[in-house]
């Protein structure tokens, strides 16, 4: 299922790009610091969308999903050693299901 929407999505892209491409075939001037670039008003178009969403999809990525994937690792990690621990005294019949010290009924 997602092979299709991929694919569906890349078709997509590429009929957009096409008719933006053919719609706006006039040639501009890129003036960049150092050099200039003339290109066509497409590409142009498509070239700033396209670093735009790489730019937003960066700084998302940098300001929600990265802090929160480290929130996630800290957090499994603590529970992983309380888990440990927990083992630990456990076999140590420090804390049997039936309480502390509780390891063999007094008879």
């Amino acid at each position: 299922m997602k092979k299709i929407g991929f694919i569906l999505m890349a078709i997509a892209a590429i009929v957009i790009g096409l008719i933006v491409g053919t719609l706006n075939s006039a040639t501009v001037n890129l003036d960049l610091l150092w050099i200039q670039i003339e290109i066509p008003l497409g590409l142009a178009i498509l070239l700033g969308f396209s670093l735009g969403l790489i730019a937003g999809l960066s700084m998302v990525y940098l300001g929600r999903v990265l802090p929160l994937r480290l929130q996630l690792r800290k957090a499994r990690s603590t529970l992983a050693r309380q888990t440990r621990s927990g083992q630990d005294q456990f076999k140590l019949g420090q804390n049997s299901p039936d309480g502390p010290g509780l390891d063999t009924p007094d008879d």
